[in-house]
């Protein structure tokens, strides 16, 4: 079937099987956690059937080239699609295409807006896995970038995904390399809110940990000042750290009594 008729049949499909992978999207989604992440989901439900349903009929690529609009209304409900058809991990390898355009426009996008928060939720169920996670690497001083100006849900969010990298023995080196404020040693203080600093006491939980996997505390490699090594073990850190051992909140206090004999 060719000339106009043809085209028009292709184009009445392409548009058929777009309009059903919206409406098996907008009626089958499940509710989002509380914290906007879903987890990787350990065995079959309707969801992964619908994810299934969707990646098969192509509809990945379709709401993925929606990141690129300009309405930012649209662009943020296509990176919250994305999110929710992130926690499916086949879907995550045609997803993944999408990362560097995503961390582009987080970093280079309008602090603390809509749009910025649905791509770092993005990439934060992206990078529950070590899959993808390397990909990252060379955005990693622009994360702590967005932490130390952004405000509210946007550093919590960032911290969630430094968490993700921080785990990964692999991601060690490339996070203690990167460049970063010395108003991030600010985070632990006292008076800082207790989600964002129990997050940046397991960053620095994790971090240690995973030097230790390596070997890297026997052999130090070469960092530059102004580094997060430079920040995360100098002596003004081990003092705010060793401070909080007093902290009114118990669960605040019990992390420091896990991480002070390591300093």
């Amino acid at each position: 079937m060719g000339g106009p008729r043809g085209a028009g049949w292709v184009a009445a499909g392409l548009l058929l099987r777009a309009g059903a992978c919206y409406c098996i999207y907008r009626l089958t989604r499940g509710r989002r956690r509380d914290d906007g992440e879903l987890g990787m989901r350990p065995s079959k439900s309707a969801e992964d059937l619908t994810d299934a349903i969707i990646r098969e009929l192509g509809g990945i690529p379709i709401v993925g080239n929606k990141i690129n609009h300009s309405n930012q209304s649209i662009k943020e409900k296509a990176l919250n699609a994305l999110n929710n058809l992130s926690v499916n991990v086949e879907n995550q390898i045609k997803i993944k295409i999408y990362i560097n355009q995503v961390c582009e426009d987080v970093f280079s996008g309008p602090l603390n807006s809509a749009v910025q928060l649905a791509g770092l939720r993005l990439l934060t169920n992206m990078t529950v896995t070590n899959d993808h996670q390397h990909m990252l690497h060379s955005y990693i001083t622009d994360l702590f970038q967005v932490l130390l100006t952004g405000k509210g849900n946007t550093k919590v969010q960032v911290l969630k995904l430094l968490l993700n990298l921080s785990e990964n023995p692999a991601m060690t080196e490339g996070l203690l390399h990167a460049q970063v404020d010395s108003s991030f040693l600010s985070l632990y203080d006292s008076h800082v809110a207790k989600e964002i600093l129990l997050r940046v006491l397991t960053l620095f939980q994790n971090i240690n940990n995973c030097l230790k996997i390596e070997g890297h505390l026997a052999v130090q490699p070469t960092f530059t000042e102004g580094s997060l090594f430079f920040l995360l073990h100098g002596e003004e850190c081990a003092q705010k750290i060793k401070a909080l051992v007093n902290h009114h909140d118990a669960e605040v206090k019990e992390k420091i009594l896990t991480i002070i004999p390591k300093i």
